[in-house]
């Protein structure tokens, strides 16, 4: 199948499969009349994967490992596990310093909220920015 044909039945766009065929993610051979990248069902079921396991977070350089524990023969799943077991406590601190940023700018919406909106005068540039932690201080 052509790379349109393979990005339509693995739900990715043409530029993906071109993209994750010059990564050597998966792999073309090359039509001698016209030199059209063809793929076969490997074609499919890798990238299907490459979008399962992007889903999961791992990034790309981890599933070219994953990739090439499997062609060797090695199964690698331990490897998966592994990488996800480390995974979650890295996902749960990011959520945590996510919530940290949400409250800082909910406590800046609320400052805000008395704060007129002012006019650059050459030595401010917003008031707003430059002066909503004196007024989240002042308000706790």
């Amino acid at each position: 199948m052509r790379v349109s044909e393979l990005a339509k039945r693995a739900k990715v766009t043409p530029e993906t499969v071109r993209h994750y065929t010059r990564l050597g993610l998966i792999h073309a051979q090359r039509d001698p009349n016209n030199g059209y990248q063809l793929y076969d069902k490997l074609g499919v079921q890798r990238l299907n994967f490459i979008r399962q396991a992007s889903e999961l977070g791992f990034s790309l350089k981890q599933i070219e490992e994953i990739f090439e524990q499997s062609d060797s023969g090695d199964s690698p799943c331990p490897l998966v596990r592994d990488l996800l077991q480390k995974k979650v406590p890295e996902t749960k601190a990011k959520i945590a310093q996510l919530q940290a940023h949400l409250l800082k700018m909910e406590g800046a919406l609320k400052a805000w909220e008395e704060m007129p909106d002012g006019t650059p005068d050459g030595h401010s540039i917003c008031c707003l920015i430059e002066d909503w932690e004196e007024k989240e201080s002042e308000s706790k």
